[in-house]
C-alpha cells in the first residue's frame, strides 16, 4: 500500500537524498507546505511571508519501507532542538516539522520524538513540531533531486551549511 510522509527539515535539497536511496520509497518530491497561499513559489516560500516551510513529500510501500524508518531517518537529518531554522538555513520556512497524514503517523511520530527528547542524546528539548498534513505544493522542477542534477552545487552547499558536522557528532555511536 503506497502512503505518503511529509517532513521538513531546512533546506529540501538535503532531505531528498537520504530518503531517495532504499527499496519501498517510491518517490521523494521537493515542496512547500503548512503556509497559507496557494501554489507559492520559491521566493514567496523564502521571503518568509507565504507561512510555508521547504518539505519533501515522500510516497512509499508501508509493506517494504514502514513509517517507523522513515522517522528514524528524519530525525538523523536535523537538529531537532531548533526551532528557528536547520544549519545555515534560517527563518520560518526552514523550521523542522513532521506533518502526519494519518492518526498511526501522529502516534508514531509522537512517540518517537518523545523517545528522542528522553534519550539525552541533546541538551535541549526536541521541540521539533508534528502537525496535521496540509496542501503539499511540489516545488519548481530545478529543485527537483537536486542532487542528481547538480551534484558539485549541492556538495559544496551542503559541506558550507554545518550540516554534516552537526550530524556526525549528534548522531555518533556511543559506547554501551
Amino acid at each position: 500500500m503506497i502512503e505518503k510522509a511529509t517532513f521538513a527539515g531546512g533546506c529540501f535539497w538535503c532531505m531528498v537524498k537520504p530518503f531517495d536511496q532504499f527499496d519501498g520509497i517510491e518517490s521523494v518530491v521537493s515542496g512547500y507546505t503548512g503556509g497559507h497561499l496557494t501554489n507559492p513559489s520559491y521566493e514567496q516560500v523564502k521571503s518568509g511571508d507565504s507561512g510555508h516551510l521547504e518539505a519533501v513529500e515522500i510516497s512509499f510501500d508501508s509493506a517494504v519501507f514502514p513509517y517507523e524508518q522513515l522517522l528514524e531517518i528524519f530525525w538523523q537529518q536535523i537538529d531537532p532542538t531548533d526551532n528557528d531554522g536547520q544549519f545555515q538555513d534560517r527563518g520560518a520556512s526552514y523550521r523542522p516539522a513532521i506533518f502526519v497524514h494519518n492518526d498511526k503517523q501522529r502516534e508514531l511520530a509522537l512517540a518517537s520524538r518523545k523517545q528522542l527528547d528522553e534519550s539525552g542524546r541533546f541538551n535541549k528539548p526536541v521541540i521539533t513540531e508534528i502537525q496535521p498534513a496540509e496542501p503539499f505544493y511540489p516545488a519548481e522542477d530545478y529543485h527537483q533531486d537536486f542532487y542528481l542534477k547538480n551534484p558539485e552545487h549541492y556538495a559544496q552547499d551542503r559541506a558550507e551549511s554545518g550540516r554534516d558536522e552537526f550530524l556526525d557528532t549528534a548522531w555518533k555511536k556511543v559506547d554501551a
